[in-house]
């Protein structure tokens, strides 16, 4: 089991992997996350100062899945948090998750932002944006079809096309219409790239200002930690130098990804755990996440951060993400046949 041990940060708890069903105390919650530390840290506080229950959190950066598995019956983990639908999915697939059904957790997280069988949730969204560059451009609406017109020839920027942000992208198109038509839009993508497929989202924005291209894919988030100064003030410069627009599928509407949780299958402290959900998606936790790391809330009503709502209304596609996540493989292995990042 070494090879799962990861230092914890701040004041994070430690839990001791031999804690198990059999010890579990009462008001308290062991929460298994690979979000830092740091950034939910807020969302937590104010979780246990609300209903006085202990939250123990274990960072696990990589295989947390297989951690909880390998862990089996006597696993002290409650919740397992992680970013992406696909790691969500991944979780009810290893079999380390259980059902649960909440009318709080219901009411609030949109069905195709949820599993049917209540065995994850979305807690929130980061949409898949334009980056555009406000001196070479002047576009107000935008659709990711069009990123394959070949008027945008040497003018696109995106980071590889085997990252998780992009195989969703893609298996989107592939459930709307097709591996044949997708198949043809993306080596129409690859033929309008500036540069080599990589990289990271910001760095795209950085290559916009640089001239690079015009356009270019990116995560909603990202634009956020740009202009605020969080990530310095060569990345706010990159942030200041491009517009955002909304783009969305010809017959849907803007594509998001989410970061969520589960309860755990062999969950010792069940009751609370479903708390701690159900906080995470009412006003208060939902206003905390978007402070925290400039994502859409799930629930409607709440208000995104000054910077994200600066884009205008988000309009999310409603396709199921189960249903994107069929495609997945078929996604990564077109990405592949088409040469995308070469």
């Amino acid at each position: 089991m070494q090879r799962y041990a990861r230092t914890l940060m701040g004041a994070v708890s430690f839990l001791v992997a031999g804690m198990g069903a059999g010890t579990a105390l009462a008001q308290e919650v062991n929460l298994y996350t690979t979000r830092e530390p740091g950034l939910i840290k807020p969302l937590l506080e104010a979780f246990t100062e609300k209903t006085g229950i202990k939250v123990n959190t274990v960072f696990v950066k990589d295989g947390l899945g297989e951690r909880v598995a390998a862990e089996g019956q006597n696993s002290p983990a409650d919740v397992l948090m992680v970013v992406d639908f696909g790691n969500l999915i991944d979780l009810v697939d290893r079999n380390v998750t259980q059902p649960i059904q909440s009318k709080v957790l219901e009411d609030a997280i949109p069905a195709n932002l949820r599993d049917k069988d209540g065995n994850w949730f979305a807690l929130t969204m980061r949409a898949r944006v334009l980056y555009a560059s406000k001196d070479r451009t002047n576009i107000d609406a935008f659709t990711y079809e069009e990123l394959a017109d070949p008027k945008w020839k040497g003018k696109v920027c995106i980071r590889s096309g085997q990252h998780p942000y992009n195989t969703a992208l893609i298996a989107t198109i592939i459930a709307k219409d097709g591996p044949e038509r997708a198949e043809e839009w993306l080596k129409g993508v690859k033929a309008n790239l500036a540069r080599k497929a990589g990289g990271g989202d910001r760095e795209v924005a950085r290559d916009i200002l640089g001239g690079i291209c015009d356009i270019g894919i990116g995560n909603s988030y990202y634009v956020g930690l740009m202009r605020s100064g969080a990530g310095g003030p060569d990345q706010q410069k990159w942030g200041e130098a491009i517009k955002v627009v909304l783009p969305t599928f010809a017959n849907g509407g803007t594509h998001v990804n989410v970061s969520g949780a589960a309860i755990a299958k062999n969950a010792p402290h069940k009751e609370e755990a479903i708390k701690l959900l159900e906080f995470l998606v009412s006003d208060e936790g939902q206003e905390l996440y978007a402070k925290a790391n400039f994502e859409y809330p799930v629930k409607a009503g709440v208000k995104a951060d000054p910077i994200i709502a600066s884009f205008g209304e988000l309009k999310v596609d409603p396709s199921l993400l189960t249903d994107i996540a069929k495609h997945r493989k078929a996604a990564s292995q077109l990405a592949d046949k088409v040469g995308f990042d070469n």
